[in-house]
């Protein structure tokens, strides 16, 4: 057990990855960020008590992360799931005018007989399979509370996430005051958020007042329309998540090591759960990757570092359709765009805080290539930290022994064939690989050794000479005597080849030991 600090909030955790469910919704990243601020303050005006607000950020974080789990069946029914979860925005889904938009929507992107098909079925079932999946989005929503470990009341308002005010949504029959108002404070502001932004506080204004004893409760309507200029938010709004969470102290307790791990676990596999053939994905990547560092005999703060990045690689997948992902042919030069652009997404998404930032730029480098022919960056050799090498590398072999749309699974010696010649052909770095391949179970299974026959301690230390760090202070801040650290630099000089600092240097540039990823604490302990 690792109860040390990680540094980082759950409430920080989940802001970062409504980033990424935003993308999924077709909305600019920040609205859910927006939504739960237009809530928030529409709760303190009409007496939603200060306890409850950390349940209506938590609602507003995960009430739309379970979209992910029906993105495939969203995608059967309507075409591509963002741009119908987008268009959703503009349409009361409840009576007539929702089955308009479902029938409107009903095979988007197929040949005209299959729409027909569609349709015809949506018409004779009376729309039961669009609500089986809503009520699997409410049920798998409540599990990720369940899994973060917040109170049940969290889990119960999710699972309401889609009733409505005059009974007609999920579960059918809860109505009115039935249904809890952070839930219903957070209907309200979800639409209201994304009127304002496309057509002011009139457009806000209108969409609440045409909504009003259908889906979003009068009583809230009439509070929200006499107050809305001063509930929603302005250009100079902050959503720095720190600063707005440091406001609240039922947002500011911070996760253990453990706990972080065990969240980005959970949220690892809802990333997954975006397209069918990459169930598990995440967590086999992130693994293999650890494992692969332990091999390389990495320092335990990188292992966790790595293992943590293997965890999020994919979270920008949220902002590509399951057509793409899920496609059996190959996809056309714009397909692969949007494809390349997650990697992106991933960065940016886990771009602050500073904590989950090292992740981000570490995980944003899994479809790099060491001769510069990789995504997003187009980086190659040294500018490819080591930890982005082996992430790469455990990201390559992963996706080949998984089933795709496209192909099967491959056997452990066709993807090692495959991990082999990519290695040859410069694009894979070969001691990364190497050690994912031992990692699983391909070729050597001794321990893989550090560039150079490098311990632990000894890529430590060559990582402070590097930065400038004279023996003494390698001493100071490894806790160890002058002696000590100097014999330690001797022998890398030795293993490395090197007669000086600079040299020293060059040869950890080489290897990817640098970076602007070196900015990372040493006390994790490895998974």
């Amino acid at each position: 057990m690792d109860e040390r600090d990680s540094g980082v909030t759950l409430a920080e955790l989940l802001a970062a990855f409504s980033l990424a469910t935003d993308l999924g919704l077709g909305q600019p990243m920040e609205h859910l960020l927006r939504s739960w601020q237009i809530a928030s303050r529409l709760g303190r005006l009409v007496g939603l008590p200060d306890d409850q607000q950390p349940t209506l950020f938590h609602v507003a974080m995960l009430s739309w992360v379970g979209c992910v789990a029906d993105a495939p069946e969203v995608t059967a029914s309507f075409g591509d799931d963002i741009v119908f979860r987008a268009d959703s925005y503009q349409a009361d889904l409840g009576g007539l005018s929702g089955m308009a938009f479902f029938l409107g929507h009903a095979g988007r992107g197929q040949p005209l007989p299959q729409r027909l098909r569609v349709a015809a079925t949506m018409v004779a079932t009376g729309g039961t399979r669009v609500m089986r999946g809503i009520q699997g989005h409410c049920l798998v929503t409540s599990t990720l509370a369940d899994q973060l470990g917040l109170p049940e009341e969290t889990s119960a308002a999710v699972r309401q996430f889609f009733a409505r005010w005059d009974g007609q949504g999920v579960p059918r029959g809860v109505r009115g005051e039935q249904i809890a108002l952070v839930v219903r404070l957070f209907h309200l502001a979800d639409v209201v958020e994304v009127h304002h932004r496309r057509g002011g506080v009139s457009a806000a204004v209108e969409v609440a007042r045409a909504r009003s004893g259908s889906q979003f409760d009068p009583r809230l309507v009439e509070a929200f329309c006499s107050t809305a200029v001063e509930v929603l938010p302005v250009a100079t709004d902050e959503y720095d998540a720190h600063q707005l969470f440091s406001r609240d102290p039922g947002l500011t307790c911070r996760l253990s090591d453990d706990d972080l791990d065990a969240a980005l676990v959970a949220l690892a596999d809802f990333t997954d759960l975006r397209c069918p053939t990459r169930a598990g994905h995440s967590r086999g990547v992130a693994d293999l990757s650890a494992e692969a560092a332990r091999r390389l005999r990495l320092p335990a703060g990188e292992v966790t570092m790595v293992y943590r990045a293997g965890l999020v690689h994919d979270v920008g997948l949220h902002g590509v359709p399951t057509t793409i992902l899920d496609k059996p042919t190959p996809l056309t030069a714009t397909e692969e765009e949007r494809l390349r652009a997650a990697s992106y997404f991933t960065e940016r998404v886990l771009s602050r805080p500073k904590a989950l930032a090292r992740l981000g730029a570490i995980a944003g480098l899994a479809h790099e290539r060491m001769d510069g022919s990789g995504y997003h960056r187009g980086v190659g050799g040294q500018a490819v930290p080591l930890p982005g090498r082996i992430l790469a590398a455990a990201c390559a072999f992963h996706e080949l022994v998984e089933p795709r749309s496209s192909r099967p699974a491959r056997t452990l010696k066709e993807a090692t064939g495959v991990i082999r010649a990519e290695i040859a052909a410069g694009r894979l770095d070969q001691a990364a690989a190497d050690a994912v391949l031992a990692a699983a179970g391909a070729g050597t299974r001794r321990r893989v050794a550090g560039p150079a026959g490098l311990t632990p301690r000894e890529l430590e230390v060559l990582g402070l000479i590097a930065r400038g760090a004279a023996t003494g202070d390698v001493a100071s801040r490894l806790g160890i005597s002058r002696k000590t650290a100097g014999t330690h630099i001797e022998r890398i000089y030795a293993k490395t080849g090197a007669s000086s600092r600079s040299t020293a240097t060059l040869f950890a540039l080489r290897s990817g030991l640098l970076g602007a990823l070196d900015d990372r604490p040493d006390s994790h302990v490895a998974p």
